[in-house]
């Protein structure tokens, strides 16, 4: 089924790869660059599920889902992260993130991510 899907990366690049293996099965509603921003779209678009960076400018992934998850319990949120980020990726399980993905980012591992999310 398809869902509703917020992009959060400060890289272009991985913006653009994500959209490119989602936007066959589902659709983008939004797309933000740092976590304040996340935040906002998040508020404005109620994605069903979001794909956050752990780490970005202004504000990261971690700060942005915690308070993603006090406005909305249901929310899916899965982490995008480089190898080396085993710390943080346990700060964003602590913050409420529903999965993980690492980069670089393969559809089979995206496509299974978002479903964990969901039914979970």
């Amino acid at each position: 089924m398809p869902e509703n899907v917020l992009i959060v990366d400060d890289s272009e690049f991985m913006r653009n790869l994500l959209r490119e293996i989602l936007d066959e099965d589902h659709q983008i509603v939004g797309e933000a660059e740092n976590g304040v921003e996340a935040v906002e779209t998040y508020r404005e678009q109620e994605p069903n599920v979001v794909f956050m960076d752990i780490a970005m400018p202004i504000r990261d992934g971690i700060e942005a889902t915690t308070e993603i998850k006090q406005d909305d319990g249901d929310a899916s949120v899965i982490m995008c992260t480089s190898v080396e980020q085993e710390e943080m990726m346990k700060e964003a399980i602590k913050a409420g993130a529903d999965g993980y993905i690492t980069k670089p980012f393969q559809k089979p591992n995206v496509l299974e991510a978002i479903d964990d999310a969901v039914t979970s």
